[in-house]
């Protein structure tokens, strides 16, 4: 019986969100607008169930590219009004649109000449009449079995808030490295560090020339202890690496070869990795591949450091 309401209450809450997705129109894209072109903030506002997940939706739209803070409507009409600034965009979100705490807000938000984007079911209510753009998340039942706690409906709503981040992120070309500079802090923060923050540089890379004998690149692996080291030409551009597995199976075939050149036993078409790439793709690399260190390279193929997986498992990237 429990599994039985429960199935029951999610596939209610999943075709809620189809038909409002079915319903979407222009309106959905005037609001993407507004926001896109907005100056200031997206202040997003709701009261009770609807207010929990407003604070849910901005901190979405501000991980995102998008400035957004939740403004708590009671809060707003005893002092809180001055967070609101000229050129800002209120998102209120009321699923009759006759909530009394944002109706008082309404004259206000005009009075500063503010755009205002309504998420709600009631089409002809208060809120409604008040709006530059309505986003109708009208549903046919809660999945309270008594068709009154507010479920379905919170659930459209937090979905509609979503679409309108995504839709936004899309619109301006939001790149991974953009959402890592917005989450640098726990397990999602680290994934999204990028090469260039963990890797070593400079004289810690191990270079070589294509010409030096396997015996001194053996010594300047040594000397940097990564295991691994580039071969490059006569113009720095990168031709090939060259690890201590290989040399030390080299080595078993026949001890002289260390005399001869690195290029001669280097391999020509290594993994590689742009020091712009993120430290999740590096780690990817390394478990496809299972090597533990990968050469890093700019643009013109030219070596710019090194990472070891340790370097990884140290900055917590897993």
């Amino acid at each position: 019986m429990v599994l039985k309401k429960a199935k029951e209450a999610l596939e209610k809450e999943a075709q809620a969100i189809l038909n409002v997705a079915q319903h979407l129109d222009d309106r959905f894209e005037q609001a993407v607008d507004l926001i896109y072109n907005c100056k200031g903030r997206v202040v997003v506002t709701g009261m009770g169930k609807s207010g929990l997940v407003c604070k849910k939706i901005s901190a979405t739209l501000a991980s995102t590219g998008t400035p957004s803070f939740f403004l708590h409507p009671a809060e707003a009409i005893h002092g809180d009004l001055g967070m609101i600034v000229r050129g800002d965009i209120i998102l209120a979100a009321s699923y009759s649109g006759e909530t009394e705490e944002i109706k008082r807000l309404l004259p206000i938000v005009k009075r500063f000449d503010l755009k205002l984007i309504s998420i709600t079911a009631g089409k002809n209510s208060t809120m409604a009449k008040y709006s530059d753009v309505v986003l109708d998340i009208m549903v046919s039942e809660e999945a309270c079995p008594l068709n009154l706690a507010p479920t379905t409906s919170t659930t459209v709503t937090l979905a509609i808030g979503d679409a309108l981040a995504i839709a936004l992120l899309d619109k301006r070309g939001f790149r991974p490295e953009d959402f890592a500079a917005f989450h640098p802090g726990g397990n999602l923060g680290k994934k999204l560090i990028q090469v260039s923050e963990l890797m070593h540089s400079g004289s810690q890379v191990p270079v070589v020339d294509e010409n030096v004998s396997l015996k001194d690149t053996l010594l300047e692996m040594s000397a940097k202890k990564f295991g691994i080291s580039s071969v490059i030409d006569s113009t720095g551009t990168l031709v090939g690496i060259i690890t201590d597995g290989d040399i030390r199976r080299i080595m078993i075939k026949d001890v002289n070869l260390l005399n001869q050149p690195v290029k001669n036993s280097m391999t020509k078409n290594p993994r590689l990795i742009n020091q712009q790439d993120l430290a999740a793709k590096a780690l990817e690399e390394m478990e496809r591949y299972s090597i533990t260190a990968l050469l890093i390279i700019d643009d013109n193929r030219h070596p710019r450091g090194v990472l070891h997986l340790h370097d990884l498992l140290k900055a917590g990237v897993v």
